[in-house]
């Protein structure tokens, strides 16, 4: 019956990040409150009796364990754990979830649980999304999953997955204006003071895509060279020169060592230089595209958004 609650279910697993638990229900809490009335029944899973760890060291007490839970469940979400992605298929979970995942409505994780519901044999030809740190491993692990690096969070069929952490908040509330309409969610995110729709994706917070010199020594002294001087005459030319190579030869050697173009390389290194700028939060963007090699504002600005996601006046008020 549409009057009735629908039965929103996180497991935790032994070291879960409470906020890949507490943040969700926080959401489908505050939906409950909203709405004033019961929109959502809200249930904590554990794999075994007894308090579950997190990582924090504090202690969650579970409603019920997988050994005795028969309920009926709407929407079941796995969070997340700092080590989820090196640890060993567990066969009981795995049996657990195969057997409850065809009667859910939905099924999902917030940061690295997908790497539990892959291991599942769940996520086979779907799109998802993980923690930005996770996806590399994710995807390299099951080929067979699409994973979308940058995005907050996915949804594909009745699969639900979310990026690192916070992302499980943005996750819950689309499920609340899934399920209730975007009056309602938009309340919801007023209430906890946090965005209905989060600007960019979650590629503006990684640290995974700073440029790191890489291949043979005399090219890895080129790419220490572009990160030192970001604001130099960085062409081809100029750097084929100080490796001693010609311009063609230092491409194509480039390209085949580093895996990448040497202009991409050096958009790389420019826009970490100028998030660093942008960070300390004192120059100007003129200031910051000068410093850091861009030949104006306007170049700074198109090039980090298309590798961010956001422009850079986005960025500074999101992290300054």
């Amino acid at each position: 019956m549409a009057d009735q609650p629908r039965t929103i279910a996180i497991l935790a697993l032994p070291g879960v990040q409470l906020l890949d638990v507490c943040g969700p229900l926080d959401v489908f809490a505050e939906a409950n409150r909203s709405a004033d009335r019961a929109l959502y029944q809200l249930r904590v899973l554990g794999t075994r009796p007894g308090p579950i760890g997190s990582s924090s060291g504090a202690r969650l007490m579970a409603d019920a364990t997988l050994q005795d839970t028969d309920e009926a469940i709407d929407t079941l979400l796995v969070a997340g754990c700092p080590d989820a992605a090196q640890r060993p298929v567990d066969a009981a979970l795995t049996q657990w979830l195969q057997r409850r995942a065809p009667g859910l409505r939905r099924l999902g994780s917030v940061c690295t649980g997908a790497f539990i519901l892959a291991r599942a044999g769940l996520l086979e030809g779907r799109e998802v999304t993980t923690h930005w740190a996770g996806a590399e491993q994710l995807a390299a692990e099951f080929p067979g999953v699409r994973v979308q690096v940058d995005a907050i969070h996915v949804r594909d069929g009745k699969l639900r997955t979310a990026a690192g952490v916070t992302a499980g908040l943005d996750l819950a509330l689309a499920l609340v204006e899934e399920d209730h309409g975007p009056a309602l969610a938009r309340d919801v995110a007023a209430h906890l003071v946090m965005f209905f729709k989060r600007p960019g994706g979650q590629l503006q917070f990684s640290r995974k895509g700073e440029a790191v010199p890489t291949g043979r020594s005399a090219l890895q002294e080129i790419q220490r060279y572009i990160s030192a001087h970001p604001a130099a005459d960085l062409s081809i030319e100029q750097l084929a020169k100080r490796a001693g190579l010609s311009p063609r030869h230092f491409a194509r050697l480039f390209q085949a060592e580093v895996g990448e173009t040497p202009a991409a390389w050096v958009e790389a290194a420019r826009i970490e230089r100028a998030r660093q700028a942008l960070e300390g939060g004192k120059l100007a963007p003129k200031q910051v595209a000068a410093l850091c090699g861009f030949a104006s504002v306007d170049v700074l600005r198109r090039a980090f958004t298309r590798r961010l996601g956001v422009s850079p006046a986005e960025f500074r008020r999101g992290f300054v």
